[in-house]
């Protein structure tokens, strides 16, 4: 039977509510998103990436950005993290209560003008506006280095591309950088070597986190090598829902569900209740009304209540 070892562990950053929903074919109703969240929350977790705030004629699933926020309880023992890719989306964020907010800067030009409307440099320079306002806001500011290990346009990114937009971004001085597997194709020895070079590069007092899809059923294996590598933090969704509407086949993130199960049986702690997230995997797949991505869902827990197995 695998042993806990309490001084391992790992933040989950759950982000169902944002990068779930985001890629669904309808919109989610506003207290149904809300109701997710709390679920979430009452299975333990304490960082979500609640919404993003960003033009709703582009991503019409994250229009309500503020009726969320104002609709969740606010706690000081949960981080409701709001995506911004600008300076107006920073300006609503914090206006509409969030406590941390995160922005994302493409390693690849091609695909940061697809996404963002402006070239990696301008958003590296908007990256900076951000961090150094959020901080005299008195609220947490991290950034996400996407399509780190591949681009859907670019093809390869060089590694040192990668880690010369992840020392560009840390000059501010950020709470945390990630590094995100946007269309799911890195593998576990990309994520060793990006996330080593990573240590080596920035300075010691920024935190690392991953963020990794299942496109091509190599999420959760790089997920246990970023966790190796020396992450603090793993992005994961609620039933694997999601993707990126601007990459194309960006099929869906790891699911937190089979994500925390693994963590659990290999000895590293994240504060969860298993049963009580799968439950909300179970009621998300009946609130959106198809079959959720995620395999504890469909396979169960072990090991199961001996009478169960009986």
């Amino acid at each position: 039977m695998p042993q806990q070892n309490p001084s391992r562990q790992i933040e989950i950053v759950e982000v169902g509510p944002r990068d779930g929903l985001q890629s669904e074919p309808g919109v989610l109703a506003t207290a149904a998103k809300v109701e997710l969240i709390e679920r979430l929350i009452a299975s333990g977790l304490r960082r979500l990436e609640v919404t993003s705030f960003v033009n709703p004629k582009k991503v019409p699933q994250m229009a309500d950005a503020e009726q969320v926020l104002a609709a969740l309880e606010k706690r000081t023992d949960v981080r409701y993290v709001g995506l911004v890719l600008n300076k107006k989306g920073f300006e609503r964020a914090l206006a509409a209560g969030c406590n941390e907010v995160g922005m994302a800067v493409v390693a690849s030009d091609t695909f940061n003008r697809r996404n963002q409307g402006v070239g990696t440099d301008e958003s590296i320079a908007t990256w900076h506006e951000i961090a150094r306002e959020a901080r005299a806001a008195g609220i947490r500011a991290q950034v996400t280095v996407s399509a780190a290990f591949g681009c859907p346009f670019e093809g390869e990114i060089p590694v040192s591309r990668v880690i010369e937009v992840a020392k560009r971004v840390a000059e501010v001085e950020p709470f945390e950088v990630a590094f995100a597997d946007t269309i799911g194709v890195g593998v576990p020895a990309q994520v060793s070597e990006i996330l080593g070079r990573a240590r080596e590069a920035l300075p010691a007092s920024v935190r690392l986190r991953a963020h990794f899809h299942n496109t091509r059923n190599t999420g959760l294996a790089n997920a246990y090598a970023a966790v190796e590598a020396g992450v603090s933090a793993l992005d994961s969704s609620v039933g694997g829902i999601g993707g990126c509407p601007f990459a194309p086949a960006a099929t869906g993130n790891i699911p937190t569900e089979d994500l925390v199960y693994m963590l659990a049986r290999s000895g590293v702690q994240t504060g969860v209740d298993l049963d009580k997230l799968v439950a909300t995997a179970e009621w998300l797949q009946l609130t959106l009304g198809r079959n959720v991505p995620g395999m504890l869902l469909k396979a169960g827990n072990f090991p199961r209540p001996t009478a169960e197995a009986a």
